[in-house]
């Protein structure tokens, strides 16, 4: 094989398919590195779904001023509301979301390769259709948690009802709204991370590959392998990118879907008053109200998920 080979050799090597995976040491490891992660990047979430549902008259309007009220009044606690609930569920979403992801992107890859179209183009549609059924899949799982959480997390806070635990809301959704209880805003939830979930993973697939191009890797120019260092700035760089993408597009959606969810079992509200009210409070911006934190959250949460999810796919290769 010449060098030009070798180096494409090496480079394919970067990329670890489903197929080459231990199944049952990916999914127990994975558990347990995820479960770390979501402890890390946990109060993220709480500060932007307080800035989401804050009213027009909130003290508390930045992020900066959530925290401090959260760790006034809570403690480092504060931070965690809703997080017991969280973790329950997060594990079985991620197991599903995780295999519909890989299983989907081998056969999108498939799919595309016909048509002829540029290495960047292909991982962009192959990884945004796995990304996208990969959400939907996990959504069944995801929404009731979500629906839980939220109220936990923004009890007692801009007019929200208080509760003795998750057990507590899912008592109190069950007797108000029966089983649908659960799934409110699910519509606008498929509509917020199944795209989010596309454009994240087409973003990532495309920059990563766009990135390796720019620094003369994937080209038919002899040269060395990437080291281990290299794959994991490029992967964060293309994390990044993707958690920046994503956030701008989808976190209106994800506001509007947020109030759904955590608004009183006395008020039931459509996607349209949820949309008037913000807009007569805020204009536009109401919107994009916790951007900056949504932002952070899923240019931290990709880039950290990412570089532990390539490095979880490395650490379970199948010995040959």
């Amino acid at each position: 094989m010449d060098a030009a080979g070798t180096h494409r050799k090496s480079f394919d090597q970067t990329e670890i398919n489903w197929d080459k995976l231990d199944k049952t040491k990916f999914y127990v490891v994975g558990a347990g590195i995820f479960t770390g992660l979501t402890v890390a990047l946990y109060p993220i979430s709480v500060v932007k779904t307080r800035m989401q549902v804050a009213s027009h008259d909130a003290i508390e309007r930045n992020a900066y001023s959530v925290i401090k009220g959260l760790l006034k009044t809570d403690g480092i606690p504060g931070l965690y509301r809703g997080f017991g609930t969280v973790i329950t569920g997060a594990i079985p979403a991620r197991i599903i979301f995780l295999t519909a992801l890989e299983t989907t992107k081998v056969a999108s890859f498939k799919m595309v390769e016909p048509f002829k179209l540029s290495e960047p183009t292909q991982a962009a549609i192959a990884n945004g259709i796995a990304g996208m059924l990969g959400s939907l899949c996990s959504q069944a799982v995801f929404v009731p948690i979500d629906v839980v959480s939220q109220r936990l997390m923004v009890q007692g806070y801009s007019g929200h009802a208080t509760y003795n635990g998750g057990l507590d809301v899912s008592r109190k959704i069950l007797k108000s709204d029966g089983i649908r209880g659960f799934y409110r805003g699910f519509g606008l939830s498929v509509m917020t991370y199944s795209p989010s979930s596309a454009v994240w993973w087409a973003s990532y697939g495309s920059s990563q590959r766009l990135i390796w191009r720019f620094l003369g890797y994937g080209t038919e120019h002899d040269g060395p392998a990437p080291t281990q260092g290299t794959i994991m700035l490029v992967q964060a760089g293309g994390g990044i990118f993707a958690g920046a993408t994503a956030s701008c597009i989808t976190t209106p959606l994800d506001t509007i879907k947020t109030r759904l969810q955590v608004i009183g079992h006395e008020k039931k509200p459509t996607a349209r008053q949820v949309v008037k009210n913000l807009m007569a409070e805020d204009g536009w911006p109401g919107l994009y109200r916790g951007l900056g934190p949504r932002f952070f959250s899923m240019s931290a949460w990709g880039t950290t998920m990412i570089l532990a999810y390539e490095y979880l796919k490395r650490l379970c290769v199948k010995d040959d």
